[in-house]
């Protein structure tokens, strides 16, 4: 097949000659210097709750961060929050009166 435009057809793209390759700018990615807290596509990652002072049971960033926070499970969490409610300090009393009795 030939490069060139015969009867008025879209011209077919050329495949570059190996003497002139065109060289591709991207730089590889190095896990071990890449920041985990940073994320090229979306910007740094937000760390802290939507709202400091009631959990979003529905948003996956809420039960990850403040599960980490009372140290305990997803569903650890989603309990407390069924039988407590969404207001930080009612779970943090309930889990302080939790692992004191």
């Amino acid at each position: 097949m030939s490069h060139v435009n015969h009867n008025g057809n879209r011209p077919v793209e050329r495949i570059p000659d190996p003497e002139h390759p065109i060289v591709a700018s991207a730089e590889p990615i190095d896990n071990h210097i890449v920041d985990p807290d940073f994320d090229r596509h979306k910007g740094p990652h937000i760390k802290g709750p939507h709202d400091p002072k009631e959990i979003n049971p529905k948003m996956s960033s809420d039960i990850a961060y403040w599960s980490h926070e009372f140290g305990i499970d997803g569903t650890r969490l989603h309990e407390l929050i069924r039988v407590h409610g969404t207001h930080v300090e009612k779970l943090r009393a309930a889990l302080h009166s939790h692992k004191t009795a």
